[in-house]
């Protein structure tokens, strides 16, 4: 019988408890849930659950991020199916086995996402539409800004709408699901060495999936609804206020992430196959390989200054 392993890595309970229990009320197949405290302890505690599981590592001093808390609670895991998910997220009724209905031995699935009012624990109907699809960014968008990077931008893709299961070139990270076998062959575990505790986590995932011939796909038969905290949840969760300690490992992760999938030749695909792949991702432009070496140069004699 399939079973889903669902792994929650949590630095701030505020939602915590209600996500979890919309988990558990809305699955019609097996799951578990995993809890990765990454040094705290939620006050007031968890609700016991036959359903969930609670590791616990460190203090507010010591933690070791959300990249290997997310590896802890698969290495754990007794599913042949896991779910990363946020600890501030609403999911459909049936999304367990939906996700498991279409997903093939290579694919990495996102679910449809919505916008969360968490207070009122309803989807956002504010106008905005869904999102199903997200690009990557051209890394130098903005000449010398040091947030600028390999990021994910919401991608409206015309024309599209029917197509029930399609291919997305990246995801938002904050809910993914594939096969645990294929998080054990090919995507996992998350890299720390290189990324640090926290930045790029989906476009780790998402590159993996592509360059090595597998495929990230978006759901939209399954949604969920995501906390879009902006303001109101700075220093909230796992979130660069949260890991100000670590910004220069963020910041190094950043530029890590850019330049190794930008130049890899590791894998059975590489940049130019990917933007092949999906030319008309906004930023790039047909001259972008040009616009690359140009704007690699301008960085390079910048740091000489």
């Amino acid at each position: 019988m399939n079973k889903l392993s669902i792994i929650i890595p949590s630095r701030d309970p505020r939602y915590l408890q209600k996500t979890i229990d919309d988990l558990i009320a809305k699955a019609t197949g097996e799951i578990e849930i995993i809890i990765v405290l990454d040094g705290y302890w939620p006050k007031p505690m968890i609700k016991d659950h036959p359903l969930v599981r609670i590791i616990h590592h460190g203090t507010q001093f010591d933690n070791i991020g959300m990249r290997e808390s997310i590896n802890r609670g698969v290495l754990l895991s007794k599913g042949n199916y896991i779910m990363k998910i946020d600890e501030h997220c609403l999911v459909s009724h049936g999304y367990d086995v939906g996700l498991i209905a279409d997903c093939e031995d290579t694919d990495v699935i996102i679910p449809r996402r919505y916008r969360l009012d968490p207070d009122k624990w309803e989807i956002i109907e504010d106008g905005r539409a869904c999102i199903d699809y997200m690009h990557i960014d051209y890394p130098f968008q903005r000449p010398n800004d040091k947030s600028c990077g390999l990021h994910g931008g919401i991608w409206k893709r015309d024309g599209r709408e029917d197509i029930l299961i399609d291919e997305t070139p990246t995801m938002q990270g904050s809910c993914y699901f594939m096969k645990k076998s294929y998080w054990e062959s090919t995507i996992g575990p998350l890299n720390v060495e290189k990324y640090g505790d926290f930045t790029q986590e989906a476009q780790e995932i998402s590159c993996t999936a592509w360059f090595t011939g597998g495929r990230v796909m978006v759901n939209k038969k399954v949604f969920y609804a995501h906390w879009h905290k902006g303001t109101s949840g700075k220093g909230y969760g796992f979130s660069t206020a949260q890991y100000a300690k670590h910004g220069e490992s963020m910041n190094k992760g950043r530029i890590y992430c850019r330049d190794y999938w930008l130049n890899t030749k590791d894998y059975k695909y590489d940049w130019e196959w990917f933007m092949n792949k999906f030319p008309d991702m906004p930023g790039w432009g047909n001259d972008w390989k040009e616009r690359l070496v140009k704007d690699y140069q301008i960085e390079k004699d910048k740091l000489k200054i």
